[in-house]
């Protein structure tokens, strides 16, 4: 195995989400584990499944037997290299439905469309998002307001409303939010906003679930290189990324799916509304 990268060199995106395609080096989302099937017989849907975390997550449940249905926005290369490694690599069926998950008609739809093509839901990972810098609040218009919360917020509410209907005892609810939910960040506070709601959300969830046997968890990442990072900062902020952790580096999309997979194993079964923190030793209350 590479030793983990330490700087990224200094580049940017003018887009977001960004494009994995584009990124150098390529985020390491390739899973490290030997499968053993322990999620055989299930189905996943992740959001924001075609780069990032989200692409890591996909392959690491595919590799323990999963069946992957997962969403993206519009970046349609990234997608197809997820369906290739999901198919090809893994061995699992793989269902890529493009949309925007900040919109209830899609949600449901997506939920429909991966329950008709893969005949179950068992694991719901809600994980699309997006950031914008501004210096100020004062900086944030209401149209980046409304389309943050849209996204983090609204997305993760939808997805689960739809899904639930199709989740059974045993199943998992997994969400993805942030270590800036605890530090918040100066520059990216509606995004924090977003990442705090979330939080909340898994929380409070977890408990109206926990009599249905269905387990509500969160991963809070740190600073891991995903397209996000280029399409959100400048190439100078890019090249400083992660170097003030602990751990002195950024982490990797595989390093943060290995807490999605964990959280999603049967015998997993007594933690619920709980939040898992891969964010290079910051340590954090929560």
């Amino acid at each position: 195995m590479s030793s983990p990268m330490q700087s990224a060199p200094p580049q940017e995106q003018d887009h977001q989400p960004g494009r994995e395609s584009e990124m150098n080096p390529r985020p390491a989302f390739e899973p490290r584990h030997k499968g053993a099937d322990r999620l055989k017989g299930k189905v996943a849907l992740i959001t924001g499944g075609d780069s990032g975390i989200g692409r890591a997550v996909c392959a690491a449940m595919a590799r323990e037997g999963a069946d992957i249905a997962f969403i993206y926005l519009e970046e349609d290369g990234d997608a197809e290299e997820t369906v290739r490694w999901v198919e090809e690599k893994e061995g699992r069926r793989c269902l890529a439905i493009k949309g925007d998950v900040g919109f209830e008609d899609f949600c449901r739809d997506a939920v429909k469309r991966t329950v008709d093509g893969l005949g179950r839901l068992d694991i719901l990972v809600n994980n699309a998002a997006e950031q914008h810098e501004q210096e100020s609040l004062t900086d944030i218009s209401s149209e980046q307001l409304e389309r943050t919360f849209r996204t983090n917020v609204f997305g993760y509410f939808y997805m689960t409303k739809a899904a639930l209907p199709h989740l059974k005892e045993g199943s998992r609810i997994i969400n993805t939010c942030s270590v800036t939910a605890y530090k918040g960040n100066p520059v990216l506070v509606d995004y924090s906003a977003t990442r705090g709601a979330v939080v909340a959300f898994t929380r409070a969830l977890s408990n109206q679930l926990a009599p249905k046997g269905i387990a509500v968890n969160g991963v809070a990442p740190g600073p891991i290189w995903t397209p996000f990072i280029p399409s959100t900062f400048d190439a100078d902020k890019v090249k400083e990324f992660g170097t003030n952790v602990p751990m002195g580096r950024p982490g990797q999309p595989y390093e943060v799916a290995a807490c999605h997979l964990f959280l999603a194993f049967p015998e997993n079964s007594y933690m619920s509304g709980q939040v898992l923190h891969a964010n290079g030793g910051t340590v954090v209350g929560g």
